[in-house]
């Protein structure tokens, strides 16, 4: 029953039986994926069609409308099970209200993991410090995916699940870029250094322009959180810390768009390396 003050019980005035439903159902999924015993949950054309391309990964469940599975069979995917045909309110329902679906959703296992000991010593990864938004880390992940980094990084606390915005986000980029999750971040980059890494950390009072300091493969670049920044015993643990000179009046970049430049810089610096 709403108060007085005519709020709901979903803390909003004004919400309907079903929003509020659909709000119980997005956070008890939400708080599933937390805990690690949820499935990966995701949505939008690229995202769900490069699922179904990988072969490592296992699908639970897969949701279409008639026009995304005509659409499927048009583009010659054999999905590994039957779609379930639904129509769009189907699948809008179990997603938060600005979620774009494209008539597809899927569940799936969530793909193994390297220790980051195991990675391979070559190219470049990408490490996050905490970054906390599922978009921008999925942002980071197409980047990643587009400059054929090795792996991204990240710590079990502190960071989003691989599903979801993030995975919507990646745009397809989860399939093809490997995500290492590690416990402690300041072990993890000693890992990474004791494999051949060179760790540069990335922030915008960094001694040197990431451009012209001297780089080699393997190579570790270190994101920080917006706002926050790199926390100091990760700035310690890097070799040097960098920052990206722009000639603008704005000095600082998005996460996800610093991730792109510093890539880019990064990738023609290594390709100009004999």
């Amino acid at each position: 029953m709403a108060s007085h003050s005519g709020r709901s019980r979903s803390g909003k005035p004004g919400a309907t039986h079903q929003q509020i439903e659909r709000r119980e159902r997005f956070e008890r999924a939400r708080r599933e994926s937390l805990r690690g015993d949820g499935p990966a949950v995701m949505y939008g054309w690229h995202t769900v069609t490069a699922a179904l391309r990988n072969p490592t990964r296992h699908i639970r469940k897969l949701l279409a409308t008639e026009n995304a599975a005509r659409r499927l069979a048009e583009d010659g995917i054999v999905p590994p099970l039957a779609p379930e045909l639904v129509r769009p309110a189907a699948i809008a329902e179990r997603l938060e209200a600005d979620a774009v679906h494209q008539g597809l959703y899927l569940e799936a296992d969530p793909l193994p993991a390297p220790a980051v000991e195991d990675l391979p010593a070559q190219g470049v990864v990408l490490v996050l410090d905490q970054i906390t938004d599922p978009h921008n880390v999925g942002a980071i992940f197409r980047s990643a995916a587009a400059f054929a980094a090795t792996a991204i990084v990240t710590t079990q606390r502190h960071s989003p699940d691989a599903t979801g915005a993030l995975a919507k986000a990646a745009s397809g980029a989860l399939e093809v870029v490997p995500l290492v999750n590690v416990q402690n971040l300041a072990r993890g980059l000693s890992a990474l250094k004791a494999s051949g890494f060179l760790v540069v950390g990335l922030d915008s009072s960094g001694d040197s322009d990431l451009a012209a300091l001297p780089l080699r493969a393997p190579l570790a670049l270190v994101l920080g959180a917006e706002g926050k920044g790199l926390r100091q015993l990760t700035r310690e643990t890097c070799d040097a810390i960098a920052r990206l000179d722009l000639p603008g009046a704005i000095k600082s970049l998005n996460v996800s768009n610093a991730a792109a430049l510093a890539l880019y810089v990064t990738s023609r610096r290594l390709a100009a390396t004999p």
